[in-house]
């Protein structure tokens, strides 16, 4: 759209780095003494799983890798290629070896794309040797890679992009007169250059692509200075990392339930956000908001129960885009209501005792007991009514006899559970005493 140095190649493709020390970002991989960079110099390249967000030059490293390396480089993406593409790549893997003796790099790009059984094609020609594979992906290889194929690759994790590293990325672009913008002798305002490393979310592809369409828009009103409202423009929309079926969406979903329970209405309020706005079913939110009012304010207060189980209703009934404010009002309820965990708790105990004790026979006074036989053998017998006793109390076992004097609930002194707490002192001191 823009005239740019090389039309045919976008800027981010022209600026990929030629070799590692011009990489930048994921110091903690690459420079002296780190493992990547030990790695190239001493030539050997194991199997490795680059685990990183957009942008943060995992397709870079796996082409510098190879070439370091020495090895005969073969590129497949997952998304386009499956099974069929694969075998044609091992076989020229074996042409190449039996000719030149060189091992090939295999790269596959959105290796999480593949399903299991592709996965699984991979695994003898990786564990042979035949092929030294790189795979990239955004997502969580724990949750999409199959279990043998991470036996054999060693993970390594790309950190996002750090705005300082951005802000060098974007300067060495704007300079470059071989690759980049530099013979366009064009600048960036200081509040233009904040914007957009802020915009591309860690991620240096984005950031470029940005630059490049706000230098064309500073050509066209014959600037020579690249502005923030440019920038802006070129940007378009902010768009958030979000996979609704992957880590991120796990990631963001506990930082909300965490800032809940940890009575932060403010950060349980951005992390909301952030998911409605990477496009989450408001529905899964309102359902985790009815699970929190039971298991983390339970007793506290009663009431949230009920505005939880409100809010779901409403925002079933509303849809978005409002519905996000009544999802603003049941989390700013839920986060500065009084917690307790005691229910949740008293409930994992007592299904331990489930577990270890079995099925426990019912006491004889609390069965039922419908019919002249069963009241024979003494079901019901001496069952006492507590509504005829005073206090509605009265000294009767409700335990299995194994169990007689177990506690699972015991009320916090927080919020409306602090009541609670009293009665249920009261009544088991009455029936410690055996009183009626």
């Amino acid at each position: 759209m823009f005239p740019t140095r090389s039309p045919a190649k976008p800027l981010a493709e022209r600026m990929r780095p030629r070799e590692l020390s011009e990489l930048v970002g994921q110091e903690h991989l690459i420079g002296p003494g780190k493992l990547l960079s030990e790695m190239a110099a001493a030539k050997t390249l194991p199997s490795i799983i680059l685990w990183g967000p957009p942008g943060s030059g995992k397709t870079t490293l796996a082409n510098l890798l190879a070439a370091q390396s020495g090895g005969y480089f073969q590129s497949l993406s997952a998304v386009l290629t499956g099974v069929a593409e694969l075998r044609d790549a091992i076989e020229l893997a074996r042409r190449e070896l039996a000719a030149g003796g060189r091992a090939t790099v295999l790269f596959v790009d959105e290796i999480h794309r593949w399903n299991k059984a592709q996965q699984d094609a991979l695994l003898p020609h990786v564990e042979s040797g035949l092929i030294t594979l790189i795979g990239a992906t955004t997502e969580n290889p724990s949750f999409e890679l199959i279990a043998p194929l991470l036996s054999r690759t060693k993970v390594l994790v790309l950190n996002p992009l750090s705005e300082e590293a951005l802000a060098r990325v974007v300067e060495r672009a704007l300079a470059d007169r071989e690759r980049g913008l530099g013979g366009l002798n064009l600048t960036l305002e200081s509040h233009a250059l904040r914007e957009l490393v802020e915009l591309a979310q860690g991620d240096a592809r984005k950031a470029l692509n940005t630059l490049e369409l706000a230098a064309g828009l500073a050509r066209q009103a014959s600037q020579t200075v690249i502005e923030q409202l440019q920038v802006r423009e070129a940007n378009q929309h902010k768009g958030l990392r979000y996979d609704r079926a992957g880590e991120e969406h796990y990631n963001l979903i506990s930082a909300f339930i965490k800032s809940m329970r940890g009575s932060d209405p403010d950060a349980a309020l951005y992390w909301m956000a952030r998911m409605l706005e990477g496009g989450e079913e408001p529905l899964f939110l309102a359902r985790r908001m009815v699970i929190f009012a039971s298991e983390d304010v339970g007793n506290a207060d009663p009431r949230a129960l009920s505005v939880a189980l409100a809010i779901k209703e409403a925002v079933d009934f509303v849809g978005l885009p409002e519905a996000a404010i009544t999802l603003a009002q049941g989390v700013t309820y839920l986060a500065t209501a009084p917690k307790s965990n005691a229910s949740y708790r008293a409930l994992g105990a007592a299904r331990a005792d489930v577990k270890s004790q079995g099925a426990l026979p019912v006491p004889m006074a609390l069965r039922n007991a419908p019919t002249v036989l069963m009241r024979e053998l003494g079901y019901g017998a001496d069952y006492r009514y507590p509504h005829d006793y005073e206090g509605g109390v009265t000294a009767q076992d409700y335990m299995p006899e194994e169990l007689r004097g177990r506690h699972y609930y015991e009320p916090s002194e927080r919020g409306y559970e602090a009541r609670i707490r009293e009665l249920q002192e009261w009544v088991r001191a009455r029936r410690a005493a055996g009183k009626d």
